[in-house]
Parts: C-alpha cells; sequence; structure tokens
C-alpha cells in the first residue's frame, strides 16, 4: 500500500493554486480510492476545472467520523524559493514544497487512513471530504456542504486536518470581507477644490474603520485563548487614481472582519454602514452622486466547539494531547457546523507559520503524529 509520504510526494506535483483549479488532482485521489475499492464523489463546479470530492468507508447511515481537508495551495509568485515548490524534497526531516504543510500533508495522511480502514471492520462509517478554492474565502465547500445536508449527512464529529502542529483547535475567528467604493467628482488638479477627490471619501471611512478598531481594542469583548483576544477590523487594499494631475473620481478600498464569538459582525458592519452613510450624505450636499457603497464579498462563520463536548474530548484522546486551543486563521469547520448541525475541531500536522511561505515544509515527525492519530480514528471506530 501507497504510504502517506508516497501520496504527498504525488499531490505535491499538482500545482493545485486556487486561480487554476484542482481537477487533476482529484481525479488522481478519485482514482487512487477506486483502486483501493473506494468509490467517490464529485461535486465539481460550473467551470469544471475544480471540483470537491466526498468518500465513505465502513457501514451507511449516521455518526462517524468526517475527515476534511481543502485540496488548493496559494501562489508561489514572487517567493524567493530554493528549492523547487511543486517537486517535494527532503532535508534534515523536512519535507518541502508548496502545500506540504497547507495542507496535503494532512489530505495524505487521510487517504492512507481511508485505505486501511477499507480493511477494517468498522461499526460507524468514516468520511473524507476533500473541497476546493478554500484559500480564498472557503468557496468551494459550500455547494457540497449543501448537497451533503440535503442527503442528511449527520456525523458524530468532523476533525479538520489544517496545521495546527498536532494539537487540538476548538476555536477560531470567523470572518467577513467587504468591498468599499468610493465614489468623487473628477477634476483639473489644478482646480482640485471644483472635485470630490474619491481617495479622500475613502480616507475619511479608513479614519472610522481605525477608530472603531481602537474601540474594540480598548474596550471590545475579550476571549484570552486567542493571541489576539479581541475582533480585529482590518484594511488591506485601496486603490484609486489614475494621474495625480487629475482628482480621482473612484478609490477602492478593501477590509475584513475577524470577530470572536461574542462579538457579532453584522452589528459591526450596521455601524460602518453608517458611517459610510454619513460622510457621503456630508459629500451629496455639493456633490448629489457622490457616496461610499459597501459590498460584502466573502463571508464565514467562526467555529466555537465547546471544549468540554465529546468532538474534543475524543480529539484530545486520539491525539495524546490535554488542552484545547484556539488558532488565529480560519478553517472551514464553521461551516460544517452551521451547515450540518455537527461539532468540528481543527487538528493537523505543521505550523502555519510554514504556510504561505518560500520553502514551505512539513516535518517527518509531524506527519507520523498524524498517521498516528488518524490509524486511532479508525480503531475507535471500528470498536
Amino acid at each position: 500500500m501507497s504510504t502517506a509520504f508516497d501520496i504527498l510526494d504525488r499531490l505535491i506535483a499538482f500545482p493545485s493554486v486556487s486561480r487554476d483549479g484542482n481537477i487533476d488532482l482529484i481525479r488522481y485521489v478519485a482514482d487512487f480510492l477506486e483502486t483501493n475499492g473506494i468509490q467517490s464523489r464529485l461535486y465539481p463546479s460550473e467551470t469544471g476545472d475544480r471540483a470537491n470530492l466526498f468518500a465513505t468507508v465502513g457501514p451507511e447511515g449516521p455518526g462517524g467520523i468526517v475527515l476534511s481537508g481543502h485540496t488548493d495551495v496559494v501562489p508561489v509568485d514572487g517567493q524567493d524559493w530554493t528549492r523547487d515548490p511543486f517537486r517535494m524534497s527532503e532535508a534534515d526531516g523536512r519535507l518541502y514544497g508548496r502545500g506540504t504543510t497547507d495542507m496535503k500533508g494532512f489530505v495524505a495522511c487521510a487517504m492512507e487512513a481511508m485505505v486501511a480502514a477499507k480493511t477494517q471492520p468498522l461499526s460507524r462509517p468514516l468520511h473524507i471530504a476533500l473541497s476546493y478554492d478554500e484559500e480564498i474565502g472557503c468557496v468551494g465547500v459550500r455547494p457540497m456542504l449543501a448537497e451533503l445536508s440535503k442527503a442528511g449527512l449527520k456525523p458524530d464529529w468532523v476533525l479538520v486536518g489544517e496545521p495546527t502542529s498536532m494539537q487540538v483547535a476548538a476555536g477560531h475567528k470567523g470572518k467577513t470581507g467587504a468591498h468599499a467604493t468610493c465614489c468623487g467628482i473628477a477634476a483639473h488638479s489644478a482646480l482640485a477644490p471644483t472635485g470630490l477627490n474619491a481617495i479622500h471619501l475613502a480616507a475619511d471611512f479608513l479614519k472610522d474603520i481605525r477608530a472603531l478598531q481602537g474601540e474594540l481594542e480598548e474596550t471590545g469583548s475579550r476571549d484570552d485563548d486567542y493571541d489576539i483576544p479581541y475582533t480585529t477590523v482590518h484594511a488591506g487594499i485601496i486603490h484609486g487614481g489614475t494621474a495625480l494631475n487629475i482628482v480621482p473620481d473612484h478609490c477602492k478600498l478593501s477590509f475584513e472582519i475577524r470577530n470572536i464569538a461574542s462579538d457579532d459582525p453584522k452589528v459591526l458592519l450596521d455601524r460602518l454602514f453608517e458611517s459610510a452613510g454619513r460622510i457621503s450624505a456630508k459629500a451629496r450636499e455639493r456633490f448629489p452622486k457622490a457616496g461610499i457603497d459597501i459590498e460584502i464579498f466573502n463571508e464565514y462563520p467562526g467555529l466555537d466547539t465547546s471544549s468540554g463536548g465529546t468532538a474534543v474530548s475524543n480529539a484530545l484522546s486520539l491525539s495524546r494531547t490535554n488542552r484545547a486551543i484556539k488558532v488565529a486563521f480560519g478553517t472551514e469547520g464553521g461551516l460544517f457546523t452551521s451547515t450540518l448541525g455537527v461539532p468540528a475541531v481543527v487538528c493537523g500536522p505543521g505550523s502555519m507559520e510554514q504556510g504561505h511561505k518560500p520553502d514551505e515544509f512539513v516535518t517527518r515527525d509531524q506527519m507520523e503524529a498524524c498517521r498516528a492519530m488518524l490509524g486511532r480514528v479508525s480503531d475507535q471506530l471500528a470498536a
């Protein structure tokens, strides 16, 4: 049987960057599972260049565990790699390649675990769910989850294998991404006061974003399980203007909210919509067509699984750890919980400190720890 290391070598060779699709990788996974007697179902995108995959071993029916992972990776453009990012290499116990940590290492271990579980007399099912376009906002998994919900899938819990150094994570923040499009009035820069500078509108709105962030930091709700224990509001991209001698009539500012469970992102968004409305109303006193429009382009829920629940206690036992943590990055775990109504935890090999960087790697020791944990998952389901 192919080991997780053999499988990882093959997975890394597929340059499944989100923008390019993952269909070749998914077909490899489907063929691999079929060769080992496991039938899978694909959920292709409308474009056909990417797909989700779902497969089950063991008896049909409720219960069991879902092993969840995404198959897309971030680009390598502009990164200073010292080795081929799409050819796995090893040195000093480190396995290098794009996606080794985030998160093809876990996917490889999960594929191996499915094949091993096929040979065991499972009393409850073991599922694998692989998705596309996670890196651009947990986009691809949603249609698959909708179909699985309609089909009545109800596992006991979901294990999302994002890199946590094999620590069990019971929570992460939710995320809302939005664009603020600022419309001004163009003019020659020599006559700047006769126009309305869209960049200035964006600056006024950005001032209110920063004020909200300051308020959240100083007096907002707290969850000390996070490194940053409060909700954050962050402006990440701003584009405006075409030439220095033109008063710009358009500026686009992109921002995000990453909220702890006790903060409702809709309430914070309402604050920012009110801010945009106030700035717009003032601008329209002179320029009726001016204003700021806010568009939400992506959002996913946070994860807040009870540390006293069976999912966390099972995961701690299986991973041989004794305390659940919370992680700064987002995952698909909250979508599994909100769509299927089941708890989810996050635990996988590697550290996110290595993810998205040049010379990304996962250690052999982390892979072995994951293989051992997933072996115990199968044993538990066979008990």
